[in-house]
């Protein structure tokens, strides 16, 4: 058989594998193993591999940023800073119709600044904003539409676990993908909460408004979470500014976090264990994908499939954006069956070498890197909720076991409307990924 073929054999194990619930660490390992010996016709070469595999890729300096952001994460879900981050957005724009909702959505971009996770922050600020939504009377759909589809602002505002693998894939500069994704993000943000005005408007009964509250209330919410803005904005600054590192950052701010949450009295003993087995148990599932990723990836490379592809639409004739529609078609469609950290691994190495060799605007390979990156981002996003899968969904529909399943599917569909707007948006305008890239970059 060709290489090609072999490659996508791999790939129709691997698929195979996953349908049969084996875990996409393992799947893609037996997959990438598979290949290997086909291709070198003997595993003798797979064991010379696998002597260097794990500490080749284990040893990489830049890993340790992730369990460091992932601590960071724990320390603000267990000292309880999302009830802090909810309390003070709420205070400024929580007696509006529909403010409720809108403040869940912004304590969930507060609190994905400091956490990285999506499914952490849709699981965080569920049980912080759920039972105030019910206080208010809102619908059972717009309450767990807007909590399922805030969770996916975990990822998208900087720190981002994917967007960290990303960058280590692609040997991008972690700084430079953080600070591309801050527009888009807060244009995610945003975007959700016009849909919740546009939904309450509507229907004004789905949302009503919850309690003013006084100024001085206002100012002393503002007190209370100012450290956890100013570590956000000292983890950000100080990794672009050069005054750190990604590692040293996240060490800062994993430390900060831990200090604030210890001094507001939300984390004990008893949340400080429970921090590091999750950031723990999270690591390791991460790193054994990451092991797993490289088998398959040292297997397609041999297989030349990712190169010979890359060739292929060079070289077909077809229009770069109808390239970049069909990568985001293939997203879309992987998100029904995996989560995002997988497809980032089992798609960058294909689709990457292929935008690189097209033509966007006249872009620099270094634009390019970034502005697809993002972009990439923001379409694995849709996956978490989406249906069939939709893991933030599963999640929320958990904490509220008193909405059907299919009431909250509905209810994030006009989020989904607003996510493929901002799609949209970012391909036609790359400018809004690199605009804060190249004017910071030119300081």
């Amino acid at each position: 058989m060709s290489g090609m073929t072999v490659g996508f054999i791999m790939f129709a194990v691997l698929l195979a594998l996953m349908v049969i619930r084996i875990p996409i660490g393992i799947s893609m390992f037996i997959a990438g193993a598979g290949g290997y010996v086909y291709l070198t016709g003997s595993e003798v070469p797979l064991m010379a591999s696998l002597k260097n595999l794990a500490y080749a890729r284990l040893s990489n300096y830049d890993l340790v940023v992730i369990p460091l952001f992932l601590l960071m994460g724990q320390f603000a879900t267990h000292g309880g800073l999302s009830r802090s981050l909810f309390r003070f957005v709420s205070a400024f724009i929580g007696h509006r119709k529909g403010g409720v909702a809108m403040a869940a959505m912004g304590a969930c971009a507060g609190f994905g600044a400091i956490c990285g996770s999506s499914l952490a922050t849709a699981a965080t600020m569920g049980q912080v904003v759920l039972p105030e939504l019910r206080r208010y009377g809102y619908a059972g759909s717009l309450a767990t539409g807007t909590l399922a589809a805030g969770g996916t602002l975990g990822i998208m505002i900087p720190p981002s676990v994917p967007l960290i693998i990303y960058a280590i894939l692609t040997q991008e500069s972690i700084g430079k993908l953080f600070m591309a994704a801050v527009i888009p993000g807060l244009l995610a943000m945003i975007g959700y909460m016009i849909v919740i005005q546009i939904i309450v408007r509507r229907r004004p009964e789905m949302g009503p408004a919850g309690e003013r509250t006084a100024w001085p209330e206002r100012i002393r919410e503002l007190i209370q979470v100012g450290p956890v803005l100013a570590v956000f904005v000292v983890v950000i600054v100080g990794i672009y500014a050069g005054w750190a590192t990604p590692t040293e950052a996240a060490a800062i701010g994993a430390a900060a976090c831990g200090v604030i949450a210890v001094a507001s009295g939300g984390l004990r003993w008893k949340g400080l264990l429970e921090s590091a087995l999750g950031t723990a148990q999270a690591t390791a599932m991460i790193y054994l994908v990451l092991l797993g990723a490289d088998m398959l990836n040292v297997s397609l490379a041999l297989s030349q499939l990712p190169a010979e592809l890359a060739s292929w639409v060079q070289h077909s004739g077809l229009s770069p954006f109808l390239v970049i529609v069909a990568i985001l078609l293939v997203y879309i469609f992987l998100g029904c069956v995996m989560d995002s950290l997988a497809m980032i691994l089992l798609t960058i190495p294909i689709f990457y070498p292929m935008v690189m060799g097209l033509d966007f605007y006249g872009m620099s390979h270094d634009d390019k890197s970034i502005w697809f990156g993002i972009l990439a981002l923001m379409v694995v996003e849709i996956g978490l909720v989406h249906p069939p899968v939709g893991m933030n969904v599963y999640i929320i529909n958990r904490l509220a076991k008193d909405v059907p399943l299919t009431e909250t599917f509905k209810g994030v569909l006009p989020f989904l409307a607003s996510d493929f707007i901002r799609i949209a948006a970012l391909v036609l305008f790359p400018s809004l990924a690199l605009v804060l890239v190249r004017t910071f970059g030119a300081l």
